[in-house]
């Protein structure tokens, strides 16, 4: 009884916290520019009209310049970080792993002021790469905490059996290591990818004149008509972001198993 209670309680916690991306499609292929029920019609105009919206092509493309930048930056970081980490003991070892992870429990709201104001006080114009840099420092954190384990359950003997036979410590990281942590790193940079691509609060706080496609979306909801286009757009991340992480999930799994490590849980 107590295991179907718990149970029963997971299902609607689920219900309950992914009931609006269920409304989202269903809105999106409404024959209608109002978002209520009861639903007009089956439609796909939505869908055609996202591919007649030359702004909003251009923010799909600033983003994905972003997303990308970001995801690469933030898990060559992470790497760095992770290796160091869990192969070395330095003084202020635990400090400088919780100031990386840092970001993960502050607000993205004050990160992203806090950003503002520095960059300003500097002179430093707002662009592309403001944003890039706001968002690295939000991925690292997660680069960090995924590669740390890929490390950490790599088996040492492997490494020491390189240098044994001859290998620097360089070839042996770029030779032996670096393949074995591969699933990690790929995962690292899906998971970077899709957070940096889904991320707004930075975003807004500081890009230039040309916006991500977040930003894009929020200044779309001024406009009503717009709505069901949003909808429709919405609709394709959400799908995208879901895509994205069951293979960065599958990537970090197939890592756990080439290493023949225990797997303690993941993203699914």
């Amino acid at each position: 009884m107590k295991a179907g209670g718990l149970r029963l309680y997971a299902y609607l916690y689920l219900l309950f916290l992914y009931a609006p991306i269920i409304l989202l499609p269903l809105f999106a292929f409404n024959d209608g520019t109002i978002i209520a029920f009861p639903l007009n019609g089956f439609t796909t105009k939505w869908f055609d009209e996202l591919w007649t919206i030359p702004a909003l092509h251009q923010a799909v493309k600033n983003s994905l310049i972003i997303a990308i930048s970001s995801a690469v930056f933030s898990t060559m970081l992470g790497i760095f970080a992770a290796r160091a980490i869990t192969r070395y003991d330095f003084p202020g070892k635990a400090a400088m792993s919780g100031l990386i992870m840092l970001p993960l429990v502050l607000p993205e709201v004050i990160v992203a002021v806090s950003l503002l104001v520095v960059l300003l006080a500097m002179g430093i114009p707002l662009a592309f790469w403001t944003v890039i840099f706001g968002h690295v420092l939000i991925c690292t954190p997660y680069a960090v905490a995924i590669l740390s384990s890929a490390f950490s359950s790599l088996d040492r003997s492997l490494e020491e059996a390189a240098i044994d036979l001859g290998e620097t410590r360089m070839s042996t990281f770029r030779l032996v290591t670096l393949p074995l942590v591969a699933p990690g790193i790929v995962s690292s940079l899906l998971i970077g990818f899709t957070i940096s691509l889904d991320e707004f609060i930075i975003a807004y706080f500081l890009t230039g004149s040309e916006p991500t496609l977040p930003v894009y979306i929020f200044s779309q909801f001024r406009f009503p008509a717009k709505v069901p286009v949003v909808m429709a757009l919405g609709t394709i991340l959400v799908i995208l972001s879901v895509v994205l992480l069951t293979l960065a999930e599958m990537f970090r799994r197939r890592g756990v198993r080439r290493r023949g490590g225990v797997d303690t849980g993941g993203f699914l």
